[in-house]
């Protein structure tokens, strides 16, 4: 239809007529008289009403859905990350535990050779070093280490300070191949020297070609004059194996030392040497030996066996 100046006044009829209908209504309450027509409209366009709407309820449940799913998936993921949260916790709940352990063993260690020693965490091998057996610790010239002070962990010997910066130090391992310390045996106070083999036992030159020793025997550091770089008393290793004296002036031992240098994580720098000598206080207590187990064979007669100045039948 064309816009004419008919047309227009027919549309501005059409909207008083709908304004005065609505009028009607809602003054008419339910007694409306447009309530006939309003049912008759609903009853005509209801049905086509409930298809559009069971038509378009799957969209708005799979909408629904989707928005349920992505509210599952960020729930899922929040407990994921509070799984792993957890994980992590109780791993490092574990390492602490261990290097509380760890600790609480240098201590006691150090309690007893009444050494006054500074803890150091290992935080690197000494791969910048050559094939040197070396480690670099957390704790230098600040915190008091010097170069040659010894260091020791719960266990034993770990090796010297060689070199000192402000914040780290450089360790020389006692297995490493250019390390060597004076030592002396457990009760015998026969004297020696300790050598490094890398991964091997050490190597222990004793001083008397004669020396009584044994496997299982113990040694400890002998200590150097003004207790550097070892001071005396601290826990070397166990007699693994003795070479026959063979009449030479020394006798070789080969010790397996108490420390495991692969496995360092905790340690302590000596900064203050024990007033005297702790001679075997350090040592660890000696396991009991375990009883042998015997058995005992008894001979029993058979009944049927001939006695003797009688002849079988």
């Amino acid at each position: 239809m064309r816009d004419t100046r008919e047309s227009r006044l027919l549309l501005v009829l059409l909207i008083a007529v709908a304004f005065a209908l609505i009028t009607v209504d809602i003054r008419g309450g339910e007694d409306s008289p447009v309530d006939g027509a309003r049912q008759a409209a609903a009853a005509a366009f209801g049905p086509i009403e409930d298809g559009v709407a069971s038509a378009v309820d799957p969209v708005g449940d799979a909408v629904s859905a989707v928005r349920d799913s992505g509210e599952r998936h960020d729930r899922l993921a929040a407990l994921e990350k509070e799984n792993a949260a957890l994980k992590a916790k109780l791993g490092s709940d574990d390492r602490n535990r261990s290097r509380l352990a760890q600790l609480d063993k240098i201590l006691k260690t150090a309690g007893a050779g009444q050494y006054g020693i500074k803890g150091a965490e290992v935080i690197a091998i000494g791969a910048a070093q050559g094939f040197s057996w070396t480690v670099t610790i957390d704790v230098g010239a600040n915190d008091g280490i010097r170069r040659d002070m010894t260091v020791l962990n719960g266990d034993g010997l770990v090796g010297r300070v060689t070199t000192v910066g402000p914040n780290t130090a450089t360790v020389l391992l006692a297995s490493d191949p250019d390390f060597t310390v004076g030592t002396r045996m457990e009760a015998s106070d026969e004297l020696g020297f300790a050598s490094g083999q890398g991964d091997r036992p050490l190597r222990v030159e004793l001083l008397n070609g004669k020396a009584e020793v044994k496997k299982g025997d113990r040694l400890v550091t002998f200590g150097s004059q003004a207790d550097k770089p070892f001071v005396p008393g601290v826990p070397v290793g166990v007699v693994s194996r003795v070479d026959p004296s063979g009449g030479d002036l020394t006798r070789t031992l080969y010790v397996t030392p108490y420390v495991s240098f692969t496995k360092l994580d905790i340690v302590g720098v000596v900064v203050e040497a024990p007033k005297k000598d702790p001679r075997d206080t350090v040592l660890p207590t000696k396991p009991k030996p375990v009883p042998t187990p015997t058995v005992t064979v008894t001979v029993t007669p058979n009944a049927n066996a001939p006695v003797e100045g009688q002849e079988e039948q």
